[in-house]
């Protein structure tokens, strides 16, 4: 097998010309975040992810995480990964420094969360929901709560859970059951909750449930929710550890993939209530974990950046390695020598850096509207995250379906095998388009809630800076930038009359516009990615001018942006039509015809 090798020299590239590294690193906070620390930062994970998590990779997805009468014991090497991660910091890097973070920016945080989730997807997941439950409590929690279970929360010491689904409420969270009777300064809950990554495991010392729960005078529905802190072991007042919380892990689920992450099925208060500590205000947890929602959806959305990247590498390598039949590339003698594998290899590559243009775009924006000294920009920034959020969650998870079987084929029956990888990326990025929302949920809040709600305004006006990128390009001087632009306005067009559509046409037929959610969704990241891909190009074609950079990988930058235009961006069209002209065949059967 091939061992992951971190793109360093991209990353870079997506960080300094399409999330703007030096305009976030010279922003009140970050002054002591220069790229130069950046490239330092980056170089050393790499290091981390190519030496400790990619050689455990494997044979965690073989062996799994294992549940014993409660107990669930961690894949071989996990707990010795772990704690050498907390050692070395990297668990706190994104925190903020009041509670023992490092306090980088979201931007940087980003690209080295992709490198844990390509060399080791399963055992990434950990962290992702530990820091998801430290920036809900750093929002929402009181001072006390904080200082109780933050700073060993940041360090890794404790981990970090989220306990939203039961078996009767998945999707549908206004179903839940679960109950909060308050007991003096805290509430006892009990009830059960499925699908809880990272539930239960042997790696940390404590683990902090955030579950929502109903209180007794609750109102029906959404709003009657409210969220709560249950750790696994109580805090005694000088931080130590105390008695074990009345909750247990009943079970682990068997899944298709991300084996040695444990998905526990927790049960809360079978003794007389689990001690829960009320976060933030009663009736408004389901806001309040959408903190941790949103931050999760951005991760996950890497994720399928990272498992695409990674089945990019697999198959690349054995397409290098591979002697297969009369190539027809000269100087190819392996089977990259067939024009076939070359296109699905480039479709991949073109893919991959499209997603991870879009996610360190987001990210970038999410510093913007952290940081921005003007209250009106902060504002306008937030509502482009909040925008871009369902886009990047949907789009790149459902992308990275199509580039993981891509190397698959690459592979050809050997991809088959388990023992080659291919397979394992596979099964590993399926569950991505489903957890923290599917797509079609993704979809639906970007058009009701995104688009609809505001009347487009944040819509049309990526729409403008777009357009106006697309324009230049057009009507530039170089020859190779000018098809970029063209291309870009026709991708443009589409998506400016299915936007249209949805906001003319959307109110009064809401079952036709929730029938082109998804293809708007995926015609969204197939034009944002492609304007990506050509300020890419623009970025490259200057640094070929002066001479500055790797002349070779500069030129590739330029091609992979030219694959991308006229590979996937021509699929716009196409969604388009999807969204203007298909709801009429997809809601004309009644359901017995099913």
């Amino acid at each position: 097998m091939s061992a992951y090798q971190a793109p360093l020299r991209d990353m870079l590239f997506a960080l300094q010309h399409i999330a703007g590294l030096d305009a976030i690193c010279a922003r009140p906070g970050f002054e002591d975040t220069s790229p130069d620390l950046v490239e330092a930062i980056l170089e050393e994970a790499s290091r981390f992810a190519t030496g400790v998590l990619d050689p455990i990779n494997w044979s965690g997805d073989q062996q799994g995480a294992r549940w014993d009468q409660g107990v669930v014991h961690s894949a071989d090497g996990f707990k010795e990964a772990y704690a050498q991660f907390c050692e070395t910091g990297w668990n706190s890097m994104p925190a903020s420094p009041e509670f023992g973070g490092q306090g980088l920016p979201t931007a940087v945080s980003t690209a080295v969360l992709e490198m844990w989730k390509s060399s080791n997807m399963a055992f990434s997941l950990c962290q992702m929901l530990t820091l998801g439950a430290v920036e809900a409590l750093a929002r929402h929690a009181s001072p006390e709560l904080q200082q109780r279970f933050l700073p060993k929360m940041v360090s890794g010491q404790w981990t970090g859970t989220m306990n939203l689904t039961e078996p009767q409420a998945g999707s549908d969270l206004s179903a839940i059951r679960s109950k909060a009777v308050p007991e003096g300064d805290h509430h006892r809950i009990s009830g059960h909750k499925i699908f809880i990554t990272w539930g239960e495991h042997d790696m940390a010392e404590n683990i902090v449930h955030l579950v929502l729960a109903r209180l007794p005078d609750a109102p029906e529905g959404v709003k009657g929710i409210s969220l709560f802190a249950c750790p696994k072991f109580l805090v005694n007042a000088d931080g130590s550890l105390g008695a074990r919380n009345d909750l247990l892990c009943t079970a682990i689920e068997h899944k298709l993939g991300i084996h040695a992450s444990p998905t526990a099925v927790m049960s809360f208060g079978d003794q007389g209530g689990a001690v829960g500590y009320l976060v933030g205000e009663p009736h408004k947890g389901l806001g309040h974990m959408f903190t941790m929602m949103n931050h999760a959806r951005l991760n996950v959305g890497l994720e399928g950046v990272a498992i695409a990247e990674r089945a990019y590498q697999r198959a690349r390598a054995y397409a290098l390695d591979r002697v297969q039949g009369r190539t027809l590339v000269a100087g190819s003698p392996a089977i990259i020598g067939h024009p076939d594998v070359r296109r699905m290899l480039m479709t991949m590559k073109a893919r991959v850096e499209a997603m991870r243009a879009l996610a360190y775009f987001a990210a970038g924006e999410m510093d913007r509207a952290h940081g921005h000294p003007d209250e009106g920009v902060r504002a306008q920034k937030q509502a482009m995250v909040d925008l871009l959020i369902p886009i990047v969650k949907g789009w790149c998870t459902e992308t990275a379906q199509l580039v993981v079987a891509d190397g698959v084929q690459v592979h050809g029956g050997m991809g088959f095998i388990e023992e080659t990888g291919a397979a394992q990326h596979l099964r590993d990025a399926r569950i991505t388009t489903i957890y923290e929302g599917t797509t079609g949920i993704q979809a639906n809040d970007l058009i009701g809630r995104k688009l609809m709600r505001e009347g487009g305004v944040t819509m049309k006006a990526l729409q403008r800076s777009m357009l106006a990128d697309a324009h230049r390009l057009a009507e530039a001087d170089d020859a190779e930038l000018r098809p970029l632009g063209l291309g870009l306005q026709r991708g443009l067009d589409a998506l400016s009359q299915a936007t249209e559509w949805l906001l003319t046409c959307g109110p009064q037929r809401p079952a036709a516009a929730a029938a082109g959610a998804v293809p708007y969704l995926h015609l969204c990241g197939t034009v944002l990615g492609a304007w990506l891909m050509a300020r890419s190009a623009e970025a490259a074609q200057s640094r070929l001018l002066r001479q500055d950079g790797d002349a070779a990988a500069l030129g590739a930058k330029v091609a992979t942006a030219h694959h991308h235009l006229h590979h996937v961006l021509v699929d716009a069209p196409a969604w388009r039509d999807r969204v203007v002209n298909g709801a009429q065949s997809t809601l004309s059967l009644q359901d017995a015809q099913f």
